[in-house]
């Protein structure tokens, strides 16, 4: 069965939901037997995700018994899961059952997690012999983009990320980042390939139920984005008694040196550990870590490859960069690079478009000890006045200066920032222009009530044009 569910003790506890119920590996196991009696090798469902059992239980048994689901947000708005229905054509959905009634569909079979299997009566069609499971990519919002995952690259994924944190069975992971989410779905993976337990959360990071569930699930480990240690922030997380938390890590974007380097000093502080990772739905989650020795002299690094994995840069003209401190696009080698993307249907049948390599479309640096440093995206550039500049070095600068959220867009005539403190709005086009040497009429500020963000706390940038002030 996938991730070994099979070999492992049949009355250990892999799962607790913050209901406070749970799920064995034995039941895990059970469940996937189950399933097989209802879908069948290379079935197409469409699953609809919460962090809950039900969901989670649902997925395993799909890509033990060789099903391809597509893991999608309970909430997901209803245009863009019609656009998906309508461009993949699902034969089932497995779902929540308060959710059933929005569809005319045929109940198959329900679970004792609050699940049920919806059949479409769309017909089955060609899917690759590979093909384990499918992901929206976090920038695809809209799209019916998806990235295809073999089983290999879910298999060597969880291994390797085990391998780099050193999961034991003893472990106990707050699996809070959504599991359709390529990080909170490699949370999860990880942790059941090792034999430990996740517990998972619906409840938000300023709720008082999710710390109580942190704490009374004895949660060992916490994975967030850099959105999650901002809220973090303004708890006071570092004053908090929390003796079972030994490992908290941060991916899914770069994190202001500020916030990093207290981070790393609570780590160091108190005996625990701090990993900086980074890593791309196309490559099955995570593709590189900073050891946690390393937090304090490698302020802002994502550090090297995970094992089985090679980093590398590329010049302006795709020429692989030889020497050891330079600054390129990143590129990554490994088992866990995915086939590549799907548009429609029938490039579900499609074979391995990148053959284990990608190149990401970050700009990074290397330095002497191989270490690398994210630097912004290569589409995250504006021609201000004839020079060059990056809007992600834009966001880091304000945001460490001022010490506020923002965000910054626009195009090649003004760079419009967003922030949330109007206090500090009439100060950032001087802090710019003489950061840049620009003329402060390349800076316009916009304040809103809140940045824009989708539900893994990543910035909705393409709303962002739309909410300029005048």
């Amino acid at each position: 069965m996938f991730l070994g569910i099979d070999q492992k003790p049949a009355d250990k506890v892999a799962a607790i939901e913050d209901s406070r119920r749970e799920i064995t590996y034995g039941e895990l196991a059970e469940c996937s037997r189950k399933m097989a009696e209802y879908v069948g090798d290379r079935d197409l469902i469409f699953c609809l995700c919460r962090n809950c059992i039900g969901a989670l239980e649902g997925y395993l048994s799909f890509v033990s018994n060789r099903a391809v689901p597509l893991l999608l947000s309970a909430k997901t708005e209803a245009a863009l899961l019609q656009t998906l229905i309508d461009v993949y054509k699902p034969m089932y959905f497995w779902m929540p059952e308060d959710m059933t009634d929005q569809f005319d569909y045929e109940e198959i079979y329900a679970d004792d997690y609050g699940y049920k299997l919806m059949r479409t009566g769309n017909p089955a069609y060609e899917l690759h012999p590979d093909l384990s499971l499918l992901l929206a990519t976090s920038g695809s919002t809209g799209s019916p983009k998806l990235v295809r995952h073999t089983y290999g690259n879910l298999e060597a994924s969880a291994r390797n990320i085990a391998k780099f944190f050193g999961y034991t069975t003893d472990e106990r992971a707050m699996a809070d980042l959504p599991m359709q989410y390529t990080m909170g779905l490699s949370v999860i993976h990880s942790h059941l390939y090792a034999g430990a337990m996740v517990l998972l959360t619906q409840e938000p990071l300023m709720s008082p139920k999710f710390w109580t569930f942190l704490k009374e699930g004895r949660a060992t480990n916490f994975t967030g984005v850099p959105f999650s240690y901002e809220v973090f922030r303004k708890l006071r997380f570092t004053r908090m008694d929390l003796p079972d938390l030994k490992t908290i890590a941060e991916g899914g974007g770069k994190l202001t040196e500020e916030v990093f380097k207290e981070l790393a000093e609570y780590a160091d502080r108190t005996g625990r550990r701090f990993f900086a990772t980074f890593g791309q739905t196309e490559c099955t989650a995570r593709m590189a870590y900073l050891p946690p020795e390393l937090a304090l002299t490698k302020t802002g690094s994502i550090g090297r490859a995970i094992p089985e994995g090679e980093l590398f840069l590329l010049d302006e003209n795709g020429n692989e960069i030889k020497e050891m401190e330079a600054e390129g696009e990143m590129g990554y080698r490994g088992p866990n690079v995915t086939m590549g993307y799907a548009v429609k249907a029938e490039e579900l049948a499609r074979g391995d478009d990148w053959h284990g390599e990608t190149h990401t479309g970050d700009l990074a640096r290397r330095d002497a000890d191989g270490c690398y440093f994210i630097v912004g995206r290569l589409s995250r550039f504006l021609k201000l006045y004839g020079y060059r500049i990056s809007l992600d070095r834009s966001e880091r600068m304000i945001s460490e200066e001022f010490e506020i959220e923002c965000a910054c867009a626009g195009d090649d005539r003004r760079m419009e920032i967003f922030v949330t403190d109007a206090s500090a709005a009439e100060k950032i086009p001087l802090f710019m222009k003489e950061k840049t040497k620009l003329p402060e009429a390349a800076f316009h500020v916009n304040v809103l009530d809140a940045i824009p963000r989708n539900e893994y706390g990543k910035i909705r940038y393409k709303e962002l044009n739309s909410l300029v002030t005048v």
